[in-house]
């Protein structure tokens, strides 16, 4: 046993000799290894896999933890890692061969319609996406703390086989920091991580309709029926203003104006017919001008003395 309850140290030459081995015993049991390499003192150098260490570091839950997960995944002790949907599986060489399951959920579907909503119309091919070369509203969209691609702590699940009771060992941190090294040689494997299809990125259109003055475009009534779901009436013939009013137009409304069961029979024919004439409104009076006698003319009257 020993002090403390802590193993001895082991020198990383050992532990990576004793990693190989072990593997190479899995080997024959259909297990491929796939190992995160480091170059150089830099783990991941492009833009998903640096926003994934990003992420990472940003909460205090894991900061304790993350240190020494570096140290590790630098040195090569992480012998084997693979990221499947909702799951990465690795092995970590310690004191021993360990072994770290990491689950993580999956993207929650209102979260990545809003992410492809945001994003739509603004990534022009899939090599854009997956290189990286995002406008900086995307960016701030894939990357957001809370509603972006990546993972929140509370839905991360992790397991170590190694005797260290912190939720979060050296082992898992540097199984954490190897993703964002993998992420580097394939992106996506994030949005496979996390459930979804990247691929839904670039396909995202946006559905919008004009509004305002100056579109210079009118949406047909078969469109505005689809976007709405709604069934519009046809649209009424709009009458002729009263002052372009032609005669005839005139005399067409006044006969279909006419009460129904009133005949066009002249007045002569009702007459004869002994069909009583209409009365007519009684309007108002013009008053008669009474006409003076001329006087008779002095001619007249020599005239009529003759």
């Amino acid at each position: 046993m020993w002090g403390w309850g802590w193993r001895p140290y082991v020198p990383v030459a050992q532990r990576q000799a004793s990693a190989a081995r072990q593997m190479a015993r899995r080997l024959g049991k259909g297990v491929t290894p796939e190992p995160v390499t480091i170059q150089g003192g830099q783990i991941s150098r492009t833009f998903w896999g640096q926003a994934w260490c990003r992420h990472l570091e940003s909460f205090s839950d894991f900061s304790n933890r993350l240190p020494r997960g570096r140290t590790y995944v630098r040195n090569g002790s992480v012998c084997h890692l693979r990221i499947d949907t909702g799951k990465i599986d690795a092995l970590v060489s310690g004191s021993e061969l360990y072994t770290v399951a990491i689950r993580v959920k999956a993207l929650p579907g209102k979260l990545w319609t809003d992410i492809k909503r945001h994003c739509a119309g603004q990534i022009a091919s899939l090599l854009d996406l997956l290189k990286g070369r995002l406008s900086d509203g995307v960016m701030a969209v894939v990357t957001h703390r809370q509603r972006g691609l990546f993972p929140q702590p509370g839905e991360i699940t992790m397991q170590c086989s190694c005797p260290d009771w912190a939720v979060m060992c050296k082992h898992v941190a540097a199984v954490l920091y190897g993703v964002g090294a993998r992420l580097d040689q394939a992106p996506d494997l994030l949005f496979a991580l996390r459930g979804v299809d990247h691929e839904e990125l670039v396909q995202a259109e946006v559905t919008a309709v004009p509004t305002g003055k100056g579109t210079g475009r009118r949406l047909r009534a078969g469109t505005l029926e689809e976007i709405f779901g709604i069934e519009l009436a046809p649209v009424a013939e709009a009458a002729p203003s009263p002052g372009r009013r032609s005669a005839a137009g005139s005399r067409r409304m006044a006969r279909q104006a006419r009460p129904a069961g009133v005949d066009r029979v002249p007045s002569a024919r009702r007459r004869e017919a002994g069909t009583p004439e209409p009365r007519r409104k009684a309007g108002p009076k013009t008053p008669r001008r009474s006409v003076r006698a001329k006087p008779p003319s002095p001619d007249s009257s020599r005239k009529n003395r003759e």
